[in-house]
């Protein structure tokens, strides 16, 4: 069973001392000429003098700096934390610079019940930011820990100062908790041990995962693949004693004005298979399902917020192993539609298992296609570990690029170079798996677009690959709403693009 982190979240106007929590949050910033103390309850005097203390008190405001002070009787918390924001903007915070710092003070403060959080909000949207980073910050994952024995507990509740009246702001706490939850359920799903999440116990959780929402979901289990020709999943799958799966996760009310098709790798375990990976960092890859897990909880949040949209979800699962039954380097096997790939590397497996899951997505005529795979070390080396590269139909990757700077989220649109097409002929089958090493990132994406099918005007159906190989999984130290691991990443881009088409539809 999944389990989610929830916290609680309010909203409070006036007299701190009225609510009272075990930490007041105030922000601070860097300026030109040293720290800035941004605006606060504090009465003038505690402000003043604060202000005038921050170097000496070694407060940069830098961001994650988080300066723990004892609580001042005026403020109803029995400590003060200074949590740096970075620089501002033009004089202000974006919402991204509350949401990280907001993140970043809850995760800190872990072991405290409650914290109030009285960062600038002149808006709505500052509110939702706050809060949404409030519920990335309270995470933790402690599902395989015989004791809890030096661990703390995550804040159970933040409550947030603003001017913005509270019956105003109820929307926004609500979605901010549901992105919250969609974000971390992601995450652990991401940080289950591959002893425990497997092809089987996947297409499980999402069923636990979808109960109590307007969702219908279907599992192929290895004969129905078979049976049906889903020969890039089984493929993949042949040398696990775990059997693969197909799950659709699929949210279709009554007055959906546009259809949009998410596909997720969900690689359980990625050895490599044959073509098997250096022992060094093996462990990381029980994170190759991340992007099955981000489509999933995409449409799951989809689904929690009621949206005028049907949206599918294609989770495309295997364990990548070797064995005396797995695929070989120079096997020829034919994906769900006809289409034949030989296989010269069985670590080029990801693309394989999402190209059965875009034609069955493509089947269904939908208005975009939105693939999701932690697909190739490529990636790190051309954007890093934070910023997921977005390949495909101008007109998506745009959106998603719009969605995700409207989310907080880093993306960088690639090209996809025609000439890379031809270094994935194959002299035995309709193509091969892999092709051109440089741009390797690249080559994947030119290989997954030879899936993607056309509309009834016989064009290609929009499309984008996001390829998260390295932002998924965060293996450096915990930074803003970040922690270690699982990520979550994406979720919200997602989301983002699917309120953007309706906006643009209305």
């Amino acid at each position: 069973m999944v389990k989610t982190t929830d916290i609680t979240l309010a909203v409070i106007a006036k007299d701190l001392k009225k609510s009272p929590s075990d930490a007041l949050v105030i922000g601070v910033a860097q300026g030109t000429d040293g720290p800035v103390l941004l605006a606060n309850p504090l009465s003038a005097k505690a402000a003043e003098t604060l202000a005038g203390s921050l170097e000496v008190l070694g407060v940069t405001g830098a961001p994650d700096q988080a300066h723990r002070l004892p609580g001042l009787p005026e403020t109803g918390a029995g400590v003060l934390v200074l949590a740096g924001v970075g620089n501002l903007e033009n004089g202000a915070l974006s919402e991204e610079a509350l949401r990280r710092a907001a993140g970043s003070a809850v995760r800190q403060l872990a072991g405290l019940a409650s914290v109030t959080l009285a960062f600038p909000t002149a808006s709505l949207a500052d509110v939702a930011a706050v809060a949404e980073g409030a519920t990335l910050g309270a995470y933790s994952y402690t599902e395989h820990r015989s004791s809890k024995d030096g661990l703390k507990d995550p804040v159970a509740k933040a409550v947030i100062y603003t001017d913005v009246a509270a019956k105003d702001a109820q929307p926004a706490l609500d979605r901010a908790g549901l992105i919250g939850r969609a974000v971390n359920a992601t995450r652990t799903l991401v940080n289950q041990p591959p002893s425990h999440l497997y092809p089987e116990s996947f297409a499980d959780s999402a069923k636990e995962l979808a109960k109590g929402l307007p969702v219908k979901i279907t599992v192929w289990d290895e004969k129905r693949l078979e049976k049906e020709g889903f020969g890039g999943i089984l493929g993949v799958g042949k040398g696990s004693t775990r059997q693969p799966r197909l799950v659709k996760v699929e949210y279709a009310p009554a007055k959906a004005s546009k259809k949009i098709a998410l596909v997720g790798k969900g690689i359980t375990f990625d050895t490599g298979g044959i073509s098997i990976k250096p022992a060094l960092g093996m462990g990381d890859m029980k994170s190759d399902m991340a992007g099955a897990a981000v489509v999933l909880n995409t449409v799951l949040a989809v689904a929690g917020l009621g949206l005028p949209v049907k949206v599918t979800a294609w989770l495309c699962i295997a364990e990548n192993m070797p064995s005396g039954a797995a695929q070989r380097p120079a096997d020829v096997l034919t994906v769900y539609g006809g289409k034949t790939v030989e296989v010269l590397n069985t670590d080029a497996e990801g693309r394989l298992v999402m190209a059965d899951g875009l034609v069955a997505a493509s089947l269904e005529q939908p208005d975009a296609i939105i693939d999701v795979a932690t697909l190739t070390g490529a990636q790190l080396i051309a954007l890093g570990n934070r910023t997921a590269g977005v390949m495909g139909s101008d007109s998506v990757t745009a959106a998603l690029k719009s969605a995700a700077d409207r989310a907080g989220e880093l993306v960088w649109p690639m090209p996809l170079p025609e000439e890379l097409r031809a270094s994935l002929d194959s002299q035995v089958a309709d193509l091969a798996n892999i092709g051109e090493r440089h741009g390797g990132m690249m080559t994947a994406a030119v290989f997954l677009r030879e899936f993607v099918g056309k509309d009834a005007a016989g064009e290609q159906i929009p499309w984008a690959h996001v390829d998260i190989a390295g932002p998924s999984f965060n293996n450096g130290s915990p930074y803003g709403y970040t922690p270690k691991q699982g990520t979550g990443c994406t979720v919200r881009t997602l989301l983002a693009y699917v309120e953007d088409v309706l906006a643009a539809s209305a």
